[in-house]
């Protein structure tokens, strides 16, 4: 049984940098997360790198902890993490003249248990998830809250972009 491979993309009206600089901030992620599942980072690195690895507080039916880490990191164009199942959260940026191109891909390939994936509907809805991270992701980025190369102080604020309570 081959393992669900889920892309989206979507153009970020902001530089690489920029939006790098939140994908690079694990305490960000519950920010832009469209699936309603990441809550809190536990504990890693303000900034991630190649090979970091950072815990975060997870919800999908039940609380749960989970640490994930850093198996590809080309700043400012990529950037990836997994955890124990071995599938892989992946963004790609592509500098584009309205600002970023950015691809957000769920890898089930080198996963652990792919029928798991499958099991759980990845495919149902991944989809969605992904699109309303891309959206959330945009919001906080379009929406000066965060600085070329650092965190801002709105880190705790969500942006009002829709998100989902979809699992991921």
């Amino acid at each position: 049984m081959s393992a669900p491979v889920i892309s989206r993309t979507r153009v970020v009206a902001a530089p690489p940098e920029a939006v790098f600089a939140v994908l690079a901030d694990p305490r960000r992620h519950p920010l832009i997360d469209g699936s309603g599942s990441v809550r809190g980072v536990t504990r890693g690195p303000e900034r991630l790198s190649l090979g970091a690895r950072f815990g975060m507080e997870m919800r999908i039916g039940v609380p749960y902890r989970i640490t994930n880490t850093v198996v590809e990191f080309e700043e400012p164009r990529r950037i990836a993490w997994r955890h124990f199942g071995g599938h892989v959260w992946r963004y790609e940026l592509e500098p584009v003249p309205e600002g970023t191109k950015v691809t957000e891909t769920f890898d089930g390939r080198p996963s652990k248990a792919p029928w798991l994936l499958r099991l759980m509907g990845v495919e149902r809805t991944h989809p969605t998830a992904i699109e309303a991270t891309l959206d959330r992701l945009a919001a906080l980025v379009e929406g000066g809250l965060v600085e070329d190369s650092q965190a801002g102080e709105a880190a705790d604020q969500r942006p009002d972009a829709a998100g989902s309570d979809r699992s991921t």
